[in-house]
C-alpha cells in the first residue's frame, strides 16, 4: 500500500500521537504531533529557515499560515503577536486537530485551524507565512498561490520558503510573471538549501477574490 501523503484530506491510518519539544518564538515548548502529517518528529528545515529569516510579525491583524501541518508557523505567529488572529489552513483534518490541541495546550486563543473553504471570503490578511506543499505539483501550487496572495492587505507581505532543488527560483520567476504590477517579489534569504521569498502588495486591487 502506498504511504499516505501529508496532504491527504482524511488519513486512514490509526492515530499515533507523540510529544516533541520545539523552539517557537524564541522559547522551548512541548507540542503534540502525529503520524500522517508533515514532519511529525521536529520542525522541518524549511520552516526553521522561514522562522529564522523573517521579520517579527505585525502586532495585530489577520495572519495566514497556509499549509499549516501540525502548526509550528501558526503557533509561532500566535505567540509572537497575541493580539493577532492567526488562521491555520490545511486540507489535512488530522493536522488541523493537532493545531487545535497545541493551541489549547499553550493557552493560545487567537488561532483558528480550519479547512480552506471555512475562511470567510471577506477576510484579508496582514501577513501570510507558508512553507507551501511543493509536492502537490506545479499546477496545484500555482492555483493555491493565485487563490490566497490576492487576499493580502495593502502594504502587506507574504513570506514563502521553498527548497532550491525543488524549484524556488522557477517559482520566483513565475510569481513575478503571474502577479500584477501591484506586487513585488524578492528573495530575502538563502540558508540550508532553501530560499525565503517575500511577496509584497504595494497597492490595493479592486475586486480581488479568494
Amino acid at each position: 500500500m502506498a504511504p499516505e501523503h501529508y496532504f491527504s484530506a482524511t488519513p486512514d491510518s490509526a492515530l499515533k500521537l507523540r510529544k516533541v519539544t520545539v523552539e517557537l518564538a524564541g522559547h522551548p515548548y512541548e507540542v503534540t504531533t502525529a503520524n500522517a502529517v508533515f514532519s511529525p518528529d521536529h520542525i522541518d528545515t524549511g520552516t526553521q529557515v522561514l522562522l529564522a529569516n523573517t521579520p517579527t510579525p505585525p502586532p495585530g491583524g489577520n495572519f495566514l499560515d497556509l499549509g499549516c501541518g501540525w502548526g509550528p508557523i501558526a503557533l509561532h505567529l500566535a505567540l509572537s503577536s497575541p493580539h493577532a488572529s492567526v488562521w491555520a489552513v490545511d486540507v489535512n483534518e488530522r493536522a488541523l486537530e493537532l493545531v487545535r490541541m497545541n493551541a489549547a495546550a499553550l493557552g493560545l486563543t487567537n488561532v483558528k485551524a480550519v479547512l480552506p473553504a471555512d475562511v470567510p471570503a471577506d477576510v484579508m490578511f496582514r501577513s501570510i507565512w507558508s512553507n507551501p506543499p511543493i509536492r502537490v505539483g506545479k499546477s496545484e501550487l500555482h492555483a493555491l498561490l493565485r487563490a490566497w496572495l490576492p487576499r493580502l492587505e495593502t502594504d502587506a507581505d507574504a513570506w514563502l520558503v521553498v527548497q532550491r532543488n525543488l524549484g524556488s527560483d522557477s517559482l520566483h520567476r513565475w510569481l513575478e510573471g503571474d502577479l500584477s504590477a501591484e506586487y513585488s517579489v524578492a528573495r530575502t534569504a538563502t540558508s540550508k538549501g532553501f530560499r525565503v521569498l517575500q511577496v509584497k502588495r504595494r497597492e490595493s486591487a479592486p475586486g480581488a477574490v479568494a
